[in-house]
């Protein structure tokens, strides 16, 4: 029992050591949320960018900062049916939303990030067409969050590297 509390103890220890550091050090005068405040999300055409430009700009901020950077945003958005009865009726629909964002130095025209983020969703195809369309407009809402939060990460990741 003492042995296995000594290694634990150590292990806590040692964790310092392993290098690991939080992203978001320093709170909201920290170096990633500096850098995330100074990004300003382009215009995305479409509902589904729309959708996606309000994600963003609700997880960047923009805090009154000066804006440094531009991300541009391009989405595609898919319903595939799958799930195909024997009178070729879909039964199922899979909504996929995919974004390949580029972070750019506004000064420069830099691309610091160019990346690709997405995700899908499952939607179950019933008699009703109006509970169709309402899930597939909820799905769309659920994914644009998704993608959003995948976005930010990485961007975080980004802005917490140590500079060059």
């Amino acid at each position: 029992m003492k042995a296995g509390a000594l290694l634990l103890g150590l292990a806590l220890l040692s964790l310092p050591a392993c290098g690991l550091r939080p992203v978001y050090a320093g709170g909201s005068k920290g170096p990633v949320a500096t850098t995330l405040n100074q990004i300003e999300v382009a215009t995305i055409p479409d509902r589904a960018g729309w959708l996606m430009h309000n994600a963003l700009t609700d997880r960047l901020g923009r805090g009154g900062a000066e804006v440094r950077y531009r991300l541009e945003v391009t989405l595609d958005d898919r319903i595939d049916g799958f799930g195909v009865r024997r009178d070729n009726a879909v039964t199922r629909e899979r909504r996929t939303l995919r974004a390949r964002y580029r972070l750019v130095e506004r000064e420069t025209g830099t691309v610091l990030v160019d990346a690709t983020a997405g995700s899908d969703a499952g939607i179950d195809v019933v008699s009703s067409e109006y509970s169709v369309i309402a899930a597939e407009n909820s799905a769309l809402e659920r994914l644009t969050g998704d993608v959003a939060d995948q976005i930010v990460a990485r961007l975080a990741r980004y802005a917490s590297r140590p500079p060059a």
